[in-house]
This record gives structure tokens, sequence and C-alpha cells, in this order.
């Protein structure tokens, strides 16, 4: 029955800084090193990659369970021509409320938002156990690659019509609101209460 009742809509301006700090409850503690996604987020949302009806919610009875954002993106091919393509994440739900299809209702709305603007295709780093239910396959099946030409199972691509992604080969470059620094991090987590860091289950560096 909960299921049924989670609603998607668009972020308003006003739940900015609660979307982050929910952001920051989702990934805490859950990479090597330490959580920049809420830093990401903010600073995806200053950037001109930034899509507003792709910024979207999950609501509960008036509560914010869940979140997430696709941002504009390119591939480049090897003729220096340019793909604008959509980049999805971060993706974030309350880890009271993960397991619940929360970030599945978010990831379908995106979906099918991101067909009706006009979009060729998503791209994401993430789970493959999780994301390939969607649809969603190893990058390289499309030939296209991260901006520093690498290919790993956590970086996929869905085509968001049949063959959207066949004349879209080459290297993703995504905004660089996606690129932090420790010391910035921790400056804009002085924002935010207080949280003891925990041992991480996942080290980034071992993913590809």
């Amino acid at each position: 029955m909960k299921k049924q009742n989670i609603q998607v809509r668009k972020t308003d301006k006003s739940e900015f800084c609660q979307t982050e700090h929910l952001t920051r409850e989702a990934f805490w503690n859950m990479y090597e090193p330490g959580c920049s996604e809420h830093l990401v987020l903010h600073q995806l949302r200053k950037s001109n990659s930034y899509i507003s009806t792709l910024d979207l919610v999950a609501v509960y009875k008036k509560q914010i369970i869940g979140h997430i954002i696709s941002t504009k993106a390119h591939v480049t091919d090897a003729h220096n021509s340019t793909h604008e393509v959509l980049c999805v994440g971060p993706v974030s739900v309350l880890p009271s409320w993960q397991g619940n299809g929360v970030g599945s209702k978010l990831l379908k709305n995106t979906i099918t938002k991101a067909k009706d603007l006009g979009f060729n295709g998503l791209i994401l780093f993430g789970n493959p156990d999780y994301y390939h239910r969607f649809g969603f396959k190893n990058a390289k099946e499309y030939e296209i690659s991260t901006k520093t030409n690498q290919n790993f199972d956590p970086f996929m691509a869905l085509e968001l019509n049949e063959g959207s992604l066949e004349s879209v080969q080459g290297k993703v470059f995504e905004d660089t609101a996606f690129e932090t620094k420790q010391n910035e991090v921790n400056e804009f987590d002085k924002s935010f209460p207080s949280k003891k860091k925990g041992k991480p289950k996942v080290d980034i560096s071992k993913l590809n």
C-alpha cells in the first residue's frame, strides 16, 4: 500500500536544502573516499547543465523520502562532433525507505520525462544488478566510454528510443559540477548536522 501512495513530482526550490540533506543521509558511509554526493547535487543546481524538470522528489504523506536529478552531458566522437545525452544522479533514498520501490519510481519517472524532452539516452554510474532491470547496459555496448576512455560494469547507458544511441559513440563529458575536493566537502558539511564516519560499504577505487 505504501508504494501506491508514493508520489513523484518536481522539486521546489524551497526543498533544495532538504534534498541535499537527504542525499547526504543516503550516501553516508556508502563509499570510500567519503560522501560528496550532497555537494555534487548542490553544484549541479548552479550549473549550466541543470534541468529543473528533471529535478524530482518522491513524497509519501507530505514527507520527502527520495530524490533524483538528471543533467545535460555530451558524447564527443572521433570527429569531434558532440551528441547531447543525460547524466543521471545522484539518486537518493532515505535509508529507512530503501528497498521499498522508491528509487524505481524516481527512475521510471525520469525515463518518461527524458523521452518527452527528446533526449536520446541516459548515462549513469551505479550497481548493474539494480539498473539492468530498467534496460541499462554496459556503455561499451554502444561504443561509449568515460572521458578518460574507460569502460567498467557500473558505467551504463540506456537508449530512450530504439536505436537512438546508434550514432552516439565516443567519450562522455559530464558537467564539472561532479568534481569535488575534500576540503570543499568538509566546508559544505558544516552546514549540516554533525555525523561520525563509519566503515564504508564500498571502496569506489575498486569499482573499475
